[in-house]
């Protein structure tokens, strides 16, 4: 079960975000990157979000602000560590950037399967309700692709388009990398190959 740390109500604990990433989903989208995963997976491309402890503690609404301030987002990623851990909060934001025209997706390690069963993490299923697509399976390194066509990383993975409008939108290629650099200069590396990794040197 998921380790007790109390994050305030009407808050996310996150390790990262940028805007406007073309290689976790169709468009250019936001991506929120949940602190906290239980599973350790071997060749895990963010071994850093595995920890429950506080990170970035942000507000939904202060984290729909910014995602929804930048017109170029056409959408929002969860990503992780494991966004299911935080469905009620995550279920909450993606409702309120559905509302301004947004579209969501999300990665889990959890299997569809897991998330609408009775062991599922809590809210699950109201954050299943706000997804447009799902990638879901644990990422096994035995099985991994390393194309840079894929739009999954490892065989396991499977694409749910949960709402059709999606279907012919499945464009994107999760095996590129991607390098943001921030304000302050911190440099944010994304897509599987090369592990997202946040510094400033």
């Amino acid at each position: 079960m998921v380790q007790e740390i109390k994050i305030p109500a009407g808050h996310l604990n996150i390790m990262g975000y940028v805007d406007e990433s073309e290689v976790n989903g169709p468009g250019k989208r936001a991506v929120v990157w949940a602190q906290g995963c239980l599973r350790e997976c071997p060749g895990c491309f963010n071994p850093s979000s595995w920890s429950f402890e506080p990170n970035q503690v942000v507000s939904i609404e202060e984290l729909a602000e910014r995602i929804t301030s930048n017109s170029n987002n056409e959408g929002v990623t969860f990503s992780g560590g494991e966004p299911f851990w935080q469905a009620p909060a995550l279920a909450e934001l993606a409702r309120r950037v559905k509302a301004k025209g947004l579209n969501v997706m999300s990665f889990s390690g959890f299997t569809l399967d897991e998330l609408s069963g009775d062991k599922a993490p809590p809210g699950a299923i109201a954050l299943l309700e706000q997804l447009d697509i799902l990638i879901d399976g644990p990422y096994v390194e035995s099985q991994a692709i390393n194309d840079p066509t894929s739009l999954v990383s490892s065989r396991n993975q499977r694409v749910r388009v949960l709402n059709p409008e999606f279907q012919n939108r499945l464009d994107w290629a999760s095996d590129q990398m991607e390098i943001h650099v921030l304000k302050d200069g911190t440099r944010i590396i994304t897509g599987f190959r090369g592990a997202m990794g946040i510094g400033d040197d």
